[in-house]
């Protein structure tokens, strides 16, 4: 089965929770997965990062939160700017390395990216090159809430730029009192599929319940079944 690269069509568009469900549905199916989140800038009083704590938790595999968060940097900021910050740069060449190394000991890994697709790391590049040296499948979170259908679409046609599969994407509910919601669902489900192909893998409302199984119950299975064997062909 393949790896399946993460991004959105924003930041704080539930990147985490859609990827710490989609490690929970694949260890529900019996499958050893893997969260990797290659950069992440915001530590706790602890000096810990919230969203590798959440993708650790999730995998089926026993991690270090070194080994699902490579790099960490302290200030809750773009990348690019926490890294200046701490007199450090972001090499995209370690990173891949310890992806595929992750990916061997599992059967699915899941990596999420860095706010949208294409947030600058550095001079070697930003996430949609990162994405591009991994070589995954696309899978795209779409934040429901206004202006969510131009975000996608142009997000979408990006990732096909850079030669990229769209796996498909899961509609994540951002703001529940978004008017006409199932309208832009629908939209976004007709455009993504006639441009791309890409089918819905979801739609997750908003949950009182955060945990990555109530989110992975609305994961649309035979789908992202579909779609990984698809991937691993």
């Amino acid at each position: 089965m393949p790896s399946l690269f993460v991004t959105g069509t924003d930041t704080e568009v539930g990147k985490t929770h859609i990827s710490a469900a989609l490690l929970h549905w694949c260890g529900q199916q019996g499958w050893r997965s893997a969260g990797f989140k290659p950069v992440a800038a915001g530590l706790d009083a602890q000096g810990g990062n919230e969203d590798i704590q959440n993708l650790r938790a999730a995998s089926s595999l026993a991690l270090t939160a070194q080994e699902v968060g490579p790099l960490q940097f302290q200030a809750a900021c773009a990348p690019h700017i926490a890294a200046a910050l701490e007199g450090r740069t972001i090499a995209l060449a370690p990173l891949v390395q310890q992806a595929r190394a992750l990916a061997a000991r599992s059967d699915v890994l899941v990596v999420e990216g860095v706010g949208g697709f294409c947030v600058p790391l550095g001079p070697e590049g930003d996430t949609a090159d990162l994405a591009v040296a991994l070589g995954y499948p696309v899978v795209l979170v779409v934040g429901l809430r206004l202006g969510c259908i131009n975000h996608a679409l142009l997000t979408a046609e990006a990732i096909r730029a850079r030669g990229l599969p769209l796996a498909g994407w899961v509609a994540n509910t951002v703001d529940p009192n978004m008017a006409h919601l199932q309208a832009n669902v629908d939209t976004l489900r007709d455009e993504l599929q006639r441009r791309h192909q890409a089918p819905c893998l979801g739609v997750v409302p908003r949950l009182v319940d955060t945990s990555p199984g109530a989110a992975a119950a609305y994961l649309n299975g035979v789908a992202l079944r579909q779609r990984l064997a698809l991937g691993s062909n």
